[in-house]
């Protein structure tokens, strides 16, 4: 039998991806408390990796990354020997997603998906997603991309440009799900969309950088709940039901585990030397760690290094599993995708993606905001480098070279990841500090909620 959506569209559905939020931040925010009142609230079971791509991956499409094949938010093309990172396309999504189902069934059905992962050429009517330009002469415009082509134009003219340096980098806040919140709205009333999936970030930014249990963090909580508020009840007096989730909770962490120093010490991990720093070289590499918050995958060369290098990785202070072939399996992660061997961190740690010995010989890119050429997450992004004096004003002023056409870079971001406080990507330790799944009334969540069942009925 071929799977069914299991909420009913009698009445549109309005589904908020509230990064980061666990059970435990409800008691921090009142209009969140005040909805799953009037509803269901459960804790969300999510597959490892928790992390963004994967577990939307599987909402989407009630699989496991073994079947679609989203084995982290990056990972190594083995064909163009590159390691790439939040990619776009909805493509590389295997299988069906639950918004297809509803289009067979479902006559006039439209839907839009904002700000998701995956956003670009799936089968949403309308979405919007960031998406920068990249001029010849080394300028980055910010901009987002949108389908219709053109609705992205309309709708920046009139809520103003999206606050792109809020929506990651240490600028990153609460404007972007601000913005996000007041698009989303303005979708409900004009386009009434059946479905609309919109995804609120800034939660996430702070646990990060502070942990989730700091009361900077908790302020962030409530930014959040009087987002969603303003949110919910625009949606409900459109005669939208709303679904409430999170992808993951965020753990304190204090200690970086630097996998590939391990691997170029012991000698299989490869650099070149280059005019702007030395460079992962993923292909020369007998191998190498693409490190993603508290996973890693380990891609090796020749299989003969397979015994010594685990041995090797077990070793390493912080890391509590070394997925071989069953590990992977059991997991629901082994797609040719992942690395050939997967690492676990231990609470309280993660992995950062550096590799090279010395600061002097960085790449230029490292002190950057950049996301797709670092071969490896790094939330130290998420940090102002602590040694530049005025660091906002200074980013305002390359800012502005950056815009009259000046080539420059935004050195602005340490390379010690240090001061990152909270990271995901592990089971909760306990329901408690995992994610959530709040539903409004006229919604019926299934007795235990899991990314696999959430939008598929039993």
């Amino acid at each position: 039998m071929p799977p069914k959506p299991r909420f009913p569209l009698d009445r549109p559905l309005l589904v908020v991806d509230a990064v980061g939020l666990r059970l435990r931040d409800l008691r921090h925010a009142p209009a969140l408390q005040a909805f799953a009142g009037r509803g269901r609230v459960r804790p969300l079971e999510t597959p490892v990796p928790a992390l963004t791509c994967s577990v939307q991956a599987s909402l989407l499409t009630g699989t496991l990354p073994r079947e679609h094949g989203v084995v982290g938010n990056g990972w190594y093309l083995r064909e163009l020997a590159e390691v790439r990172f939040w990619m776009q396309s909805d493509r590389l999504v295997r299988g069906r997603k639950f918004p297809e189902l509803y289009a067979d069934r479902e006559k006039d059905f439209r839907w839009a998906k904002l700000f998701w992962w995956f956003n670009m050429y799936s089968s949403a009517d309308l979405s919007l997603t960031p998406r920068p330009h990249y001029h010849s002469d080394g300028k980055k415009v910010f901009a987002l991309y949108s389908e219709p082509p053109d609705w992205q134009a309309q709708v920046q003219r009139e809520l103003g440009e999206f606050p792109f340096p809020s929506f990651w980098g240490p600028m990153a806040g609460a404007p972007s799900s601000r913005w996000i919140v007041e698009a989303t709205i303005r979708c409900l009333a004009r386009e009434r969309p059946s479905l609309v999936l919109t995804y609120l970030p800034h939660l996430d930014y702070d646990h990060q950088r502070f942990g989730p249990e700091d009361p900077r963090s908790r302020e962030a909580v409530a930014e959040l709940d009087t987002l969603c508020g303003k949110l919910l009840a625009a949606a409900e007096s459109e005669g939208y039901r709303v679904l409430v989730l999170s992808e993951y909770g965020i753990e304190p962490v204090k200690t970086p585990v630097f996998v590939n120093r391990v691997l170029r010490e012991a000698g299989f991990l490869r650099v070149q030397e280059t005019t702007h720093g030395e460079l992962l070289d993923a292909g020369a590499s007998r191998a190498f760690a693409v490190a993603d918050h508290q996973i890693a995958h380990v891609y090796l060369r020749e299989e003969r290094d397979l015994i010594r290098l685990r041995r090797l990785l077990e070793g390493i202070e912080g890391v509590s599993q070394v997925l071989g072939p069953d590990g992977k399996r059991e997991l629901g992660l082994d797609h040719p995708r992942a690395g050939d061997l997967v690492l676990l961190s231990e609470h309280g740690c993660w992995f950062a993606y550096p590799y090279w010995l010395e600061e002097g010989r960085r790449p230029d890119f490292a002190t950057s905001v950049d996301i797709h050429r670092k071969p490896g997450y790094d939330p130290a992004e998420l940090f102002f480098d602590p040694a530049i004096p005025f660091p906002r004003l200074k980013a305002a002023w390359i800012l502005l070279k950056k815009t009259l056409g000046f080539r420059t870079r935004m050195s602005l971001v340490p390379t010690d990841p240090s001061r990152v406080r909270g990271s995901h990507g592990l089971p909760p330790a306990s329901a408690e500090v995992g994610p959530v799944v709040l539903a409004g009334p006229g919604l019926e969540l299934p007795e235990t909620p899991t990314a696999a069942n959430l939008f598929f009925a039993d």
